[in-house]
């Protein structure tokens, strides 16, 4: 039996503080001991595992001693937080794929951004890309500041302001180019195989209102030209007026102008084309790193397919505007007349990060219903127009005056040769 009483001419009163003395020394020599330790080791992930367990095929201990070092050793070091070299780190790794659309966004990027887009802010009315590892215009948009200041779609962007754009991602472009609306920017833009020299221009920024459709007849209504600058969320909606206004005409081909079109949703694209070819017609697939392709297919009333029809494109047709054009041509045998389109042929996605920052990230490619990629290929036309900084400076529409020719041939029964015209 345990007697859980003292024993007589013990007084535990007495030892009290002479115990609780010890038990605090002990302790403050376990946390002195563990601080020392800690600050005082190197501390690195176990080789060949990642966070979640699984094996890799990477010695991980060699980002944790680069950490280190460089933590110890460069002169600017007590500059740098933690988090923004584990930003730095982040921003590296999507930039590791060597694809300029997969990007990270640190929370205060993605932040500024939504205010920019909010607020009293302005542009020039230019969709920008990165092409070959260099910051250009992939379309100025109809009547923007841009337009008028004389960008074209491929145009370099060498320097922003005073800024380098080398080593720029496209939202860190995007957001110097963005201020208040009446403001200037300077951009020093270099036009290749065209100009010798870079030049500089200076655009002033406006609210920008993304335009949508234009209809034009040509030949005394016979020739219908619908020259779409968006595939927004009002492109289904505008388009079904001007088809409406096409047949009421009595319009006998389609000249289908996506020229300058950056792109937009991919179901306005699809619905588009079930205006051309038979609904559940194949326009375009998803393709991911694993599974099946993903088809989308048309839909709509079919009520344009008994029509000829021709495509514009150029530098400037980009992702929806290349999907259109390559079904139109692969699911019809449409015509397609201009300039080699932009090549951006992949998907991206959102993926949202448990601190605020984000990551766009490259999830698919898109492929054409005979099987070709359009990522950096793009559409090559049938009827190759480069038009002339003259003929650009005279207003002569070169290449709308080819696709004009070849719906005339077309009406008549007549099949043109495919030629390069300059």
């Amino acid at each position: 039996m345990i007697n859980s009483m003292p024993k007589a001419g013990f007084n535990l009163n007495e030892h009290i503080p002479k115990v609780i003395g010890v038990f605090v020394l002990v302790v403050v020599i376990a946390l002195g001991g563990y601080y020392f330790g800690y600050h005082n080791a190197t501390f690195y992930s176990l080789q060949n595992i990642t966070n979640d367990g699984t094996r890799a095929d990477a010695d991980y201990s060699v980002y944790w001693q680069a950490w280190q070092m460089l933590k110890q050793n460069h002169v600017d070091s007590d500059k740098k937080t933690d988090t923004d070299l584990l930003y730095g780190s982040i921003g590296g790794l999507a930039q590791s794929f060597d694809d300029p659309h997969t990007v990270f966004f640190p929370p205060e990027e993605g932040q500024k951004f939504a205010e920019e887009v909010n607020g009293s802010f302005g542009g020039i009315g230019a969709e920008i890309g990165n092409k070959d590892g260099f910051i250009n215009v992939v379309a100025p948009l109809k009547a923007s500041p841009a337009e008028r200041a004389g960008l074209e779609a491929g145009d370099l962007i060498l320097k922003i302001g005073a800024t380098s754009t080398e080593d720029l991602d496209v939202n860190q472009a995007i957001t110097l180019i963005r201020g208040p609306i009446g403001t200037t920017v300077v951009l020093n833009i270099f036009r290749k195989e065209k100009w010798v020299q870079p030049r500089d221009i200076l655009i002033i920024r406006e609210r920008i209102e993304l335009p949508t459709l234009d209809l034009t007849f040509h030949d005394s209504g016979k020739i219908a030209q619908i020259q779409l600058y968006a595939f927004n969320q009002n492109a289904s909606f505008k388009f079904y007026e001007a088809a409406s206004k096409a047949l009421l005409k009595g319009a006998k081909g389609i000249v289908l102008d996506l020229r300058n079109n950056p792109g937009g949703y991919l179901e306005v694209a699809t619905e588009l084309a079930g205006w051309f070819v038979d609904r559940g017609a194949l326009i375009v697939s998803e393709r991911f790193k694993t599974g099946p392709d993903q088809p989308f297919l048309s839909s709509g009333n079919g009520a344009l397919k008994k029509l000829p029809i021709v495509i514009l494109i150029n530098k400037g047709s980009a992702s929806a505007s290349e999907i259109l054009a390559g079904a139109l041509r692969d699911v019809r045998g449409a015509k397609i007349v201009g300039e080699k389109s932009y090549g951006k042929g992949t998907v991206q996605e959102l993926m949202d990060l448990k601190d605020g920052s984000s990551l766009k990230i490259t999830i698919a490619h898109w492929v054409m219903p005979k099987g070709q990629i359009l990522d950096h290929n793009g559409i090559v036309p049938d009827f190759e127009v480069i038009p002339t900084d003259e003929q650009i400076t005279e207003k002569k529409d070169v290449q709308l005056d080819k696709a004009l020719e070849v719906m005339r041939a077309e009406l008549n029964g007549v099949a043109l040769p495919a030629v390069a015209v300059q």
